[in-house]
């Protein structure tokens, strides 16, 4: 018997079947991989399996952990069972902590109530769990509140507070989506060791078919709520059987094809940005302490020309975010200055920021986040068009939200409906088509295809590298994700503690990084073919 069994599994909402006929186990001491796009099924086969479904859904089939039958036990039972023998990870640690209670006060909290142990024995194992992920009491004491942490350190104390009882069985629900390679690495590998360690089952739901070709054992691959194939993981991506696997497999390693080398202007650099420094206020522990100031940006100094790609990558933290505020004028210098097209962003005009903000716009990470929700797709498309020399027109605004539409893929008609109605990278794809409404030269894109799956984000890819052979567009992508350095970038810089600390063009510096912080990015990089080959290798020893 395995320890989840999960047989014909059916869930629906009214007469909308949401999952058919869903089959797959978990057995000890094993990491089965989960793997699908948006919308596949993948979280309300891990929600069903807690016991978990929302109000209003119906489930059939045969769900059991270890001999339990899910599906008909009691929530009293549920609850007992879950975090003692089954616990799940969720992908944004930050809304799964309570924000008023401390880390140790969270840890400490399942322990107490399943196993009755005082306050003091319970704070006890939550310090031990909290070291044994890596967060020792020396740096993290137990009274930290969650927003004291990062995002790879508050998924840390998740995974503690899943843990901390050692249960049968974990589901990680895209537990490193939000965080930067070289985190991601430490949190699989840390979820790696406590599988060998416990003989704990984990289920690893991920839209990345690189990081589940890594560590998942076997693979189950699903699509509009049915298995599609499922196996070995080895054998799965050697052979590929199925059209839907050899669709994942070709987007996880795409990279746009373009019609030629774009032309880089020569001359006066587009963007150019000299010695800027960024210093933040450091919060003082007494009103007697000396005022001290963090720097997030360290002099730093490049430049963008016409036409050009060039990404920003480096970890969570090293200043990425802070210096796009920078070009953007959305926040000033503390030191050195920024030009865009000649004219000084920190020391601007009114009159002139408008002039300057209409070559030079933005694509934000959260697609959804970045539009008004009780505005229809005109307006918020639109919303830029207030830059322009001179005012336009009703009909000649619709005209020109209508043409923004059609370059990106999209229809005329849908500037009638609100963003609700439209998928994750239908979103996006409207995010592009409001930054380049006004015809701009230079777009600042921060993240922007690190929530989407990895068939979307190749049609994003391919839609960035369309708009800059067609209109002439400039880039400055922000990522940590070095498969989209390397997909829309001419130029790579690598950024580290607030510094720029390598820069040359992308091919080279992705296949012979200089400094010890771009060989960390490099190295803990998924790469589909090269854990395919590690796993090809050990079949064959």
């Amino acid at each position: 018997m395995s320890l989840l069994e999960i047989e014909n599994l059916r869930v629906s909402i009214g007469q909308i079947p949401i999952l058919n006929g869903v089959s797959l186990t978990v057995e000890a001491g094993e990491i089965m991989g989960l793997v699908g796009e948006s919308g596949s099924g993948k979280s309300m086969t891990a929600l069903t399996a807690m016991g978990l479904l929302p109000h209003g859904m119906e489930a059939f089939g045969r769900v059991t952990l270890d001999g339990v039958d899910i599906l008909s036990a009691p929530e009293s039972a549920m609850n007992r069972l879950r975090g003692h023998d089954i616990a799940m990870v969720f992908q944004e640690p930050m809304t799964a902590l309570n924000p008023l209670k401390t880390i140790g006060e969270q840890v400490a909290e399942g322990i107490r109530w399943h196993t009755g142990a005082n306050r003091a024995d319970a704070e006890s194992r939550a310090r031990a769990m909290l070291d044994r992920v890596g967060l020792p009491e020396s740096q993290f004491p137990l009274n930290r509140y969650p927003h004291e942490l990062s995002g790879g350190q508050r998924q840390r104390v998740v995974i503690a507070m899943a843990c901390a009882l050692n249960p049968k069985l974990l589901i990680a629900d895209e537990p490193t989506t939000a965080l930067d390679v070289v985190i991601q690495a430490q949190i699989l590998d840390l979820l790696q060791e406590l599988v060998d360690e416990g003989r704990m089952g984990l289920l690893l739901i991920s839209h990345d078919l690189a990081v589940v070709a890594q560590y998942a054992d076997r693979l189950t691959i699903l699509r509009d709520g049915e298995v599609m194939e499922a196996g070995e993981t080895a054998a799965i991506l050697r052979e590929q059987k199925h059209p839907y696997t050899r669709q994942l497999a070709r987007a996880s390693t795409h990279v746009p094809a373009r019609a030629k080398a774009p032309e880089i202007a020569s001359g006066k650099p587009l963007l150019e940005v000299k010695g800027v420094a960024r210093d933040y206020p450091v919060r003082r522990t007494s009103l007697f302490a000396p005022r001290k100031t963090f720097r997030a940006v360290d002099d730093v100094s490049f430049d963008i020309q016409e036409r050009q790609s060039v990404a920003l990558v480096g970890r969570s933290g090293c200043g990425k975010s802070t210096l796009a505020r920078i070009i953007l004028a959305l926040d000033k210098p503390s030191d050195g200055s920024v030009t865009f097209r000649g004219k000084d962003l920190a020391h601007g005009s009114q009159a002139e920021l408008k002039s300057i903000r209409r070559d030079l716009q933005v694509v934000f990470q959260d697609p959804y986040g970045s539009f008004n929700p009780r505005h229809r797709v005109e307006r918020l498309v639109g919303e830029p068009l207030h830059l322009m020399e001179k005012p336009l027109t009703a009909a000649q605004k619709r005209d020109r939200v209508a043409e923004a539409l059609q370059q990106v893929g999209l229809s005329p008609s849908d500037m009638h409906k609100y963003p609700h109605e439209f998928s994750g990278g239908q979103r996006q794809r409207l995010s592009i088509a409001r930054a380049i409404i006004t015809k701009p030269k230079l777009i600042v894109a921060d993240e922007p295809v690190s929530a989407l799956d990895v068939s979307i984000r190749a049609q994003i890819l391919d839609l960035f590298a369309e708009l800059n052979e067609q209109l002439g567009l400039a880039y400055l992508f922000i990522t940590h994700d070095l498969t989209v350095a390397r997909a829309v970038s001419d130029v790579t810089m690598v950024m580290h503690a607030g510094k720029i600390v390598e820069r040359g063009p992308t091919s080279e510096v992705l296949s012979s990084p200089k400094t010890e912080p771009a060989r960390a990015l490099v190295e803990a990089a998924p790469d589909l073919e090269q854990a395919l080959n590690k796993r090809l290798q050990g079949i064959q020893r």
